[in-house]
This record gives C-alpha cells, sequence and structure tokens, in this order.
C-alpha cells in the first residue's frame, strides 16, 4: 500500500507541475503554445482553459489525498 501512495504521489507531482506550466500567466504561459493565446472569436481558449482548471484541481485533490495517505501510513508505521 506505501508504495502504492508513493508512485501515485510521484505520478500526480509531474502531472501536477506539467499542468501549472501549461496555464496561461500574465504573458500568455506555455499555454500560448497549444493555441490558448490567440485571442478569436471563438470561445475554444475559454474553454480549454476552463477545462485545464478542472484538470489540475482534480490532479491537486489526488495528489493531497497521497500526501495524507503516505503520512498516515509512515506514522502508524506500516
Amino acid at each position: 500500500m506505501k508504495l502504492a501512495l508513493q508512485i501515485v504521489l510521484i505520478v500526480s507531482s509531474v502531472l501536477l507541475v506539467l499542468l501549472i506550466l501549461l496555464h496561461r500567466g500574465r504573458g500568455g504561459g506555455l499555454s500560448s503554445l497549444f493555441g490558448g493565446g490567440m485571442q478569436s472569436s471563438l470561445s475554444g481558449s475559454a474553454r480549454v482553459e476552463k477545462n485545464l482548471d478542472r484538470i489540475t484541481l482534480f490532479i491537486g485533490a489526488v495528489w493531497l489525498i497521497a500526501i495524507v495517505g503516505t503520512g498516515l501510513l509512515v506514522k502508524l508505521g506500516s
């Protein structure tokens, strides 16, 4: 169980870093590389940004649960 939580923690950490880097900052960020930086009459970029926010929050929640689970297993000595 401890190994599984550590693997989930590592994978979610890497995904979280990548997803945060994809967000649009003040200057456009890396999301502009994938078409998020161009303003168009279509609302495609806003939809992509909204979905990116949701995915980032979900991966952040998985990361938090993995941190708490790993901490509890270490504290219990398993």
